[in-house]
C-alpha cells in the first residue's frame, strides 16, 4: 500500500535520487543508505517493506547483506540490482535469496512496477486457498507449505510463488511473461531470465517427486505428474 518504507541501497547517488523520486511519486516513503553495513543496520531499525539491493557496495557487498537477511529470517523482499547479466543466477540462487532483480541502467517506472508487485504479493500471502494435489507433491497456500511423499520442502518464498502458479495451471503451457505475472505479479517489461533461473531451482527441490516441470520448446514450462 501507499506510505510504505521501500530502502534503496546503492552508493551511486544518481540511482538512489532518481528511484526515490518515482518511488514518492507513487506515494511510498523511502530511505536512502550507501554501504551495506548501513543497509542491514536501516533494515532492522526501519523494518523496509522492501529493499533494492545493488550488488557491488562498499563495506559488505550485495550479496552479504542479502545472505545476513536471510539468515536472520527477515523475509523482507529484495530487488537485487546489478551491472552484470552475468551475476544472474548467483543473485537469485539458493544460497543468496533475493526476490528478483534488474540490471543497470533500468527504466525507473519498471522498478517501481515491481515493487509494487512484491508488496502485492506479500499481501496475497495472508489469503486462504485450497491446497492442490498432484501425485506425491502437495502445495497448500494458505500454510504456504509443499511436501512430496509427506515429507517438507523447503522453498523460498518466490519459488514457492512460482509452483504454486504451475499448480493451479496444471497441465497447462505457461509462456514465461504469464509467469511473470502470475508468480511475480508484474507485466512482461523484455526480461524473463529470472524465470528461467527459479524453474531450474524449483526442478532441484522437486527432484524426487512425480511432478515435474517440463520445457516446451520455444513457448514456456508446464508443470506435469
Amino acid at each position: 500500500m501507499a506510505g510504505e518504507l521501500i530502502l534503496l541501497v546503492d552508493d551511486e547517488p544518481n540511482i538512489t535520487e532518481l528511484a526515490e523520486l518515482y518511488l514518492k511519486q507513487e506515494g511510498y516513503r523511502t530511505q536512502a543508505v550507501a554501504d551495506g553495513a548501513a543497509a542491514l543496520k536501516a533494515a532492522g531499525d526501519g523494518q523496509p517493506a522492501a529493499i533494492v539491493l545493488d550488488l557491488m557496495l562498499p563495506e559488505l557487498d550485495g550479496y552479504e547483506v542479502c545472505r545476513r537477511l536471510r539468515a536472520a529470517d527477515n523475509p523482507v523482499p529484495i530487488i537485487m540490482l546489478t551491472a552484470r547479466d552475468d551475476d544472474v543466477d548467483k543473485i537469485v540462487g539458493l544460497e543468496i535469496g533475493a526476490d528478483d532483480y534488474m540490471t543497470k541502467p533500468f527504466n525507473p517506472k519498471e522498478l517501481v512496477a515491481r515493487v509494487k508487485a512484491l508488496l502485492r504479493r506479500a499481501a496475497r500471502q495472508d489469503q486462504p486457498a485450497s491446497p492442490v494435489h498432484l501425485g506425491d507433491l502437495t502445495v497448500d497456500p494458505a500454510r504456504r507449505e509443499v511436501t512430496v511423499n509427506g515429507e517438507q520442502v523447503e522453498l523460498r518464498t518466490q519459488e514457492f510463488d512460482l509452483l504454486l502458479a504451475f499448480a493451479q495451471h496444471k497441465g497447462l503451457v505457461l509462456e514465461r511473461p504469464q509467469l511473470l505475472r502470475l508468480a511475480w505479479g508484474y507485466e512482461y517489461y523484455g526480461e524473463t531470465r529470472t524465470v528461467d533461473v527459479h524453474v531450474a531451482h524449483l526442478r532441484k527441490k522437486l527432484a524426487a517427486s512425480q511432478a515435474k516441470i517440463e520445457t516446451v520448446t520455444g513457448v514456456g514450462y508446464k508443470l506435469v505428474v
